[in-house]
């Protein structure tokens, strides 16, 4: 079936918004510019504060599904379905997942490559679908379980091209396998946060953009209040800021004040955060779960080629064999190779009749004849 023009522009909003996401953030920590107090000129790194940013971002897809909502009863569009009473802080321990997830995760990106950052987040599935087995009682079919042990093997090709590569003043190795270390512990409270949804929220009937928005208010008002003691608190080697505490807020507003191009950063990770969960809901409901899946692992490849093309990294090409793994583990842990397999099934025996009707058709001439 032929996709339309609608369905073309959801599949590459996805693509661009959740591509434009990470790199953005990228973008972000490679500015450098003086902070407050006069201090040295140094680099933008400020995950906290970027996480916020993009709570802000899911924050408002709440406002998107109240405008769809009111759409829909001026049109009496059963599009969005009428919502049961539910209580907000259904979302709080999905929310404090999220945000303790994703703020480890933007600390992470400060330490290693945007392009290994995206291709180790696929760990996820390994941890999501242990807890799914201890926690919700599923139980995991063969491929499932192949899909899990491909991607510990991509992992560890992926983890190895990082410790080969070429690494410069600005990414030392110690920090390089920190970072990825952290990105694969964040994917474990990003498993646990799905287990929550799936097992309170999701029986609620909930729409996606309200869950997302109302998970995102909730992480955009309590790590807001939690800068206030993080400008307080000394983080030692894992801090980027010349005062070396957790975040320092005020540090990175004046950097933002002498370079425009900074704020430009954060605006493109705060607005591609809203368009990529709106568009990958859409591409859900318009064509299915598995494009989307499939939208999701192409995102690593544009981030890859434009990290490779704007110099932010080498080429490496153990990065290669370790995406295709990772690549491998996520189609047969999602049922991906079931359609491929139906469909060469659906090619195998139209081949099979013809070479037996070419067999039989040579045989057909009686005996009694042939003689």
């Amino acid at each position: 079936m032929a996709w339309t023009k609608y369905q073309l522009f959801l599949a590459g909003l996805m693509l661009v918004t959740g591509s434009i996401n990470t790199l953005s953030a990228k973008w972000a920590d490679k500015f450098k510019a003086e902070g407050c107090r006069g201090s040295k000129e140094h680099s933008f790194q400020h995950p906290f504060l970027q996480a916020v940013g993009m709570f802000l971002g899911e924050f408002s897809c709440l406002a998107a599904f109240y405008l769809l909502q009111c759409r829909a009863s001026r049109q009496s569009d059963s599009s969005v379905d009428p919502q049961q009473p539910f209580s907000p802080f259904l979302f709080l321990p999905p929310a404090l997942c999220d945000m303790t997830g994703t703020s480890i995760m933007y600390v992470a990106l400060n330490m290693t490559s945007a392009s290994s950052f995206q291709m180790l987040r696929g760990s996820v599935i390994i941890f999501t679908g242990l807890f799914s087995v201890a926690f919700l009682g599923r139980r995991l079919a063969p491929s499932q379980w192949l899909g899990i042990l491909a991607t510990i093997v991509g992992l560890v090709v992926v983890g190895l091209a990082d410790l080969l590569s070429k690494h410069d003043s600005e990414h030392k190795l110690s920090e390089v396998i920190t970072g990825d270390l952290l990105i694969i512990m964040a994917q474990i409270i990003v498993a646990i946060q799905m287990v929550l949804e799936e097992k309170f929220v999701y029986k609620h009937n909930v729409h996606p953009l309200r869950a997302v928005g109302t998970e995102g208010l909730f992480g955009f008002v309590i790590l807001s209040l939690l800068l206030v003691p993080m400008y307080y608190i000394p983080a030692g080697s894992f801090s980027g800021n010349p005062r070396g505490t957790l975040e320092d807020v005020l540090d990175a507003f004046c950097q933002i004040g002498r370079q425009p191009l900074i704020a430009l950063a954060l605006l493109g990770n705060i607005s591609s955060i809203a368009f990529f969960n709106f568009a990958g809901i859409s591409v859900t409901k318009e064509l299915s779960a598995t494009t989307r899946m499939v939208l999701d692992s192409l995102r690593t490849v544009v981030i890859w080629a434009v990290s490779l093309a704007v110099g932010w990294e080498d080429f490496h090409p153990l990065q290669i064999l370790g995406f295709l793994i990772l690549l491998m583990g996520t189609a047969l842990y999602n049922g991906l190779h079931h359609p491929l397999l139906a469909y060469l099934s659906r090619c195998w025996r139209p081949a099979q009749e013809s070479e037996r009707e070419r067999l039989l058709g040579g045989s057909r001439t009686p005996i009694n004849e042939a003689s």
